[in-house]
């Protein structure tokens, strides 16, 4: 009996010892839990279209993934064709507008056209210019004059001598 005797303050010690344990883990779990859903509430406070961008995303993948039913089909076709319909209308609209508005500020094909082909027609004069001085700038330059031939004497590559005489004369 005294085996059964030690085992019984054994089992009350090991189950409050479990309960414990199971009273931590419990309280560990609701904080981690808490902190997670301050932390979410923050980002998605702070990034409120990051989270949209990211639900829709997922909403995608997950529609792509799930195969669509014949009953789903035939209830989301209406839905579908009224979305596209207004979808089209809505780029129909916005090109209309984006049109009127160029024409209002003189934006056209045809004056962008007409831009182009004056710029086109300045680069080109420019270029044609450019050559044409060029062109002019070396025949203006002389040849280069060949050197001097070496004279035989001093006195001859001095050049000619006047005399005092001579200068008097021709005066």
């Amino acid at each position: 009996m005294t085996v059964a005797k030690g085992a019984k303050p054994r089992a009350a010690k090991a189950a409050a010892a479990v309960r414990s344990s199971a009273t931590k883990a419990a309280t560990a779990t609701t904080e981690t839990a808490r902190d997670f859903a301050r932390k979410t509430a923050a980002g998605v406070e702070a990034n409120p279209v990051g989270v949209l961008a990211g639900g829709i995303a997922l909403g995608a993948v997950i529609g792509a993934l799930v195969p669509r039913s014949k009953q789903e089909a035939k209830l989301l076709a209406p839905v579908g064709k009224r979305i596209s319909d207004t979808t089209r209308g809505a780029i129909d609209a916005a090109k209309d507008t984006a049109k009127a508005e160029f024409d209002v500020l003189g934006f056209s094909r045809n004056a962008a056209r007409d831009q182009v082909g004056k710029m086109l027609g300045g680069v080109i004069k420019t270029l044609a210019t450019a050559g044409t001085a060029a062109v002019l700038s070396a025949k203006a330059k002389p040849a280069a004059e060949p050197a001097p031939a070496p004279a035989a004497t001093p006195e001859a590559a001095a050049g000619p001598k006047t005399t005092a005489k001579k200068a008097k004369t021709q005066a």
